[in-house]
């Protein structure tokens, strides 16, 4: 146990704690009874489940009140476990910050999400959580990102970032890839409290340690502040037989001591000495206790007592994170506690009249106040005036230019061109560029941002030595100091999404907008999508760069060619999708995609590269100003006519990335065999696909770029041509309810030279032109 430090200025300890306990009585009512609400009491005609979790409320009752109405100041954050948000909204309506009438919304059409949601309740909400591990590693990115904008644009302040989870959350492999990142070490502003209530979805854990979880957190440079016994079991240790009461809870199984929840005290009297050498001795200690103070004693756990709380938060280590292990009962105080399928059970109506009159409340009157001039009321006004945050002050994000004016030449790659774009920001838009901040696993000289590297440096809290600046073979300079702009992890690619989508949240968070940018091998995107989502679910912008991408891959063969990854853009709300041919193109869609970052009707996106050398005199960009405005126009909203056949088309090829030559290819060998084919660069498949729902009065996006890369008078047979799978741009045939023929990736890859992939594939020359002759009926 940790020692008893903690003093409160505003009244005497057990005063205090008074009124945190007739808080926490009320906390764990409203969170019940608003799951009752939307369960039992809410007309719902379907007969469907509408579900919540008030075992799960319950165990974090106490841990909840203890912050929100002692420690937390109007700085820190808090992220809450997804099944506590009940509890989350009865804290928050004891602060003022949510009417009655709302906790009667849970679950329901534009109520109060299942889980919180920084974007979708309204009342605050810090992180948005619902999905294992990314809430728990959410405060980590957190610190981290505030910390950044701190360190350039002071106001993001300091303060704490705290996360609530379950203890089954760290089963979740995101949470220690985040743990032991050494990046993490030295963030002393986290605060991880584990609700250490045992029990999983199904069943009690037979056999997790907190030993075990204590010696992984402190061989990662952790704090950890075990809270097992409370106040009533550590005097009862120090009685006669104590040590032997110790002894027997110490050693006894997590489903043992469950079961000993459920016992009536006869039960208890007889189960808890055990059967071994602590049987006599336990036997006169509980003797001496009536039931209601036995009853008591078992359940009397370090997560449930508050005193026991406020002393482990005021010896929290500052310069290190700190996680506290908080031994909790689930479902503590409601009838169904301990019991091993309680994770979403509901009290009957008797059982939660009995918890109303137990918790001082009104089954017919649920949203009663707190009395006036009680102490817990008082208590209650005090907090909310000082967590009272005051409103962000948002600033807009510097202009990012459209063009740089000027066209590419040579032979390249867009992942070349990728890295060339930033380093053009940093000459042509400075105050732009100051604001981004680049993201990667360990992969930045492979992924072309050496020469960014080399020119803004690398982020780190305080200033490293780079002992290989005088190393005459060194390319890349890897200079550590708090004014770089590139953050480096470990190899997780979950950890790089959620930092990715706290540096894009700092708009929101602290007015302060970032521009930020992860870079990771497109076959890895999958990987890290789910966080990378659940972060745009959340508020965070970004722009995730995916490359090198596709079978262009060649040698590498089938485990790092992406075939999944283009049609990211289709199916991914908050999020458009460029996957540009050319240099010229690359330059435009970053550009674009930098523009929607850090502003309240902005957006993240997705930029999918090659590692394919192109001929860049491919692109044919015009020379004329208002043509290459034109084009670019084109190229940023999905698609543009890149050659137009003489008169009219027989067939049309639409091509996507690295495949683009391709096409150009086939439409040489089809004119040479009479058949005229137009060639279409299609940039963006997703904007594409929300057009053509537009079209149908299905979207509310911009229509005109159908009428400009695919013209009605143009309309003819389809070949639609990417290195991912076809059924990415299949839809184009419906713009004009024309014949097509999607070529794609439908199946791992092979090693092997580019033109054995491709024809393997069916995405070559001569597969293309075999298509468009299919299509034309040609012999």
């Amino acid at each position: 146990m940790v020692p008893d430090t903690t003093t409160s200025p505003r009244t005497g300890r057990q005063e205090l704690l008074t009124a945190l306990g007739e808080i926490e009585q009320r906390v764990l009512w409203l969170s019940a009874a608003t799951i009752d609400h939307a369960n039992r009491v809410r007309p719902n005609p379907t007969g469907l489940k509408v579900g919540g979790h008030q075992a799960s409320c319950a165990s974090m009752v106490s841990i909840m009140t203890t912050l929100w109405f002692h420690e937390l100041t109007a700085d820190d954050r808090v992220s809450v476990k997804p099944h506590a948000s009940p509890a989350l909204h009865a804290v928050n309506h004891l602060l003022g910050e949510l009417p009655a009438e709302a906790l009667t919304t849970l679950r329901s059409f534009g109520g109060l999400q299942s889980y919180p949601s920084r974007t979708k309740d309204p009342d605050p909400v810090d992180y948005s959580t619902g999905s294992v591990g990314i809430g728990a590693t959410a405060p980590i990115w957190g610190a981290l990102a505030r910390r950044y904008v701190e360190g350039r644009f002071p106001g993001a302040g300091t303060g704490r970032q705290y996360a609530l989870l379950g203890d089954a959350e760290l089963d979740e492999g995101a949470c220690w890839e985040a743990v032991q990142d050494p990046m993490v070490a030295g963030l002393g502003e986290v605060v991880w409290i584990v609700d250490l209530n045992r029990q999983s979805l199904d069943r009690v854990v037979p056999a997790l340690s907190a030993e075990r979880l204590a010696g992984m957190f402190e061989a990662a440079g952790w704090q950890v502040l075990t809270l097992k016994y409370g106040e009533q079991l550590t005097e009862l240790f120090s009685r006669p037989g104590g040590e032997a009461l110790r002894t027997r809870l110490d050693t006894m199984g997590n489903p043992e001591y469950q079961r000993l929840l459920r016992c009536t005290p006869a039960e208890l009297r007889d189960r808890l000495p055990g059967t071994g050498s602590t049987r006599e001795p336990l036997e006169r200690l509980i003797a001496t206790l009536d039931d209601d103070a036995l009853h008591s004693a078992v359940r009397n756990l370090g997560g449930h007592d508050l005193g026991a709380l406020l002393d482990a938060y005021a010896a929290i280590d500052d310069t290190r994170p700190t996680v506290i292990l908080a031994y909790t009962v689930k479902g503590r105080g409601l009838h169904s506690e301990g019991h091993p399928q309680n994770h979403s059970s509901l009290l009957t109506r008797d059982q939660l009249a009995d918890l109303a009159t137990r918790t001082g409340t009104d089954l017919d009157d649920p949203w009663r106040p707190l009395p006036a001039d009680s102490a817990a009321a008082r208590l209650c006004a005090e907090r909310a005036e000082e967590l009272r945050r005051p409103p962000v002050e948002r600033i807009t994000p510097p202009p990012v230019p459209t063009d740089f004016g000027r066209t590419p030449g040579g032979t390249g790659t867009t992942q070349q061109a990728f890295g060339r774009a930033l380093l053009d920001l940093s000459r042509s838009a400075p105050e732009a560029a100051a604001r981004v901040v680049t993201v990667s696993p360990d992969v930045s000289s492979s992924t072309n941002l050496g020469g960014w590297l080399n020119k803004v440096g690398v982020w780190s809290p305080t200033e490293r030595v780079d002992w290989f600046a005088d190393d005459a073979e060194t390319i890349l300079h890897w200079r550590e100091n708090p004014t770089g702009q590139h953050v480096e992890l470990g190899i997780a690619e979950t950890n790089l999404v959620g930092l990715l989508g706290e540096l894009g949240a700092t708009w929101s968070r602290w007015g302060q907008p970032l521009l930020p940018i992860g870079i990771m091998y497109d076959p890895f995107v999958n990987r890290a999508l789910e966080p990378w989502q659940f972060g745009i679910y959340a508020g965070g912008q970004s722009l995730l760069v995916g490359t090198p991408s596709g079978v262009t891959l060649a040698p590498e063969g089938g485990a790092h060619q992406s075939i999944t990854t283009p049609s990211l853009g289709l199916e991914q709300p908050g999020c458009t999708t460029w996957d540009p041919a050319f240099a010229q193109d690359t330059e435009w869609c970053v550009l674009a995609a930098l523009s929607l970052l850090g502003r309240p009707d902005g957006g993240s996106a997705y930029l999918r590269l090659s590692t394919r050398p192109v001929d860049q005199s491919l692109a044919a960009v015009p020379a004329d100003p208002a043509a290459r405005e034109r084009r670019r126009r084109q190229a940023v909203a999905g698609a543009y006519g890149l050659r137009r056949a003489e008169g009219t088309p027989d067939v049309t090829l639409a091509a996507m990335g690295a495949m683009v030559p391709e096409a150009l290819a086939a439409a040489d060998r089809l004119a040479s065999l009479g058949v005229a084919a137009d060639v279409v660069c299609v940039t963006s498949p997703g904007l594409l696909f929300r057009a053509t729902q537009a079209r149908r009065g299905l979207d509310d996006a911009p229509q005109w770029i159908l009428d400009q890369a695919f013209p009605a008078d143009r309309a003819a047979p389809l070949v639609t041509l990417l290195d991912g799978h076809p059924h990415t741009l299949a839809f184009l045939g419906t713009v004009h309810n024309t014949p097509v023929t999607p070529l794609g990736v439908t199946h791992f890859g092979q090693s092997g030279a580019l033109d054995e992939v491709y024809r393997h594939h069916g995405i070559d020359t001569e597969s293309v032109v075999r298509a468009a002759l299919d299509l034309t009926h040609r012999p």
